[in-house]
């Protein structure tokens, strides 16, 4: 198996309905209705998701291979999360859904969970 890597963040990203992306602090984000749902920072080896602060932790102390905040980010509602850590393209793909239908418009993110495939 390939490790996944930020090509795919953007393939099934921009796979979701009414999603755009843009460039931000100098690298690519992905927006739903004008609302940031994922970026790829630094290195491109991770990608940083919205995700709820009780949630988050929970995902941390589960599984602190894959989830870490960096300490900029601890007081956001986001994630991020190791490419090489993940166990393929349909758990990204699942993350990045999640992430997605905490801002798309309640008509989009009340879609099927085959959203994006």
């Amino acid at each position: 198996m390939s490790v996944l890597d930020a090509e795919d963040v953007r393939r099934i990203a921009l796979s979701l309905p009414e999603t755009v992306e843009k460039r931000r602090w100098g690298h690519p984000t992905f927006d739903v209705a004008g609302r940031m749902f994922v970026t790829v920072p630094d290195d491109q080896t991770s990608f940083a998701v919205r995700c709820p602060r009780l949630e988050r932790e929970e995902l941390i102390a589960a599984e602190p291979e894959k989830f870490w905040v960096p300490k900029h980010e601890a007081g956001s509602n986001w994630v991020r999360a190791r490419l090489e850590a993940l166990e393929d393209a349909d758990e990204l793909r699942d993350i990045l859904v999640d992430s997605w239908r905490q801002v798309a418009p309640p008509g989009l993110s009340e879609l099927s969970a085959d959203v994006g495939r």
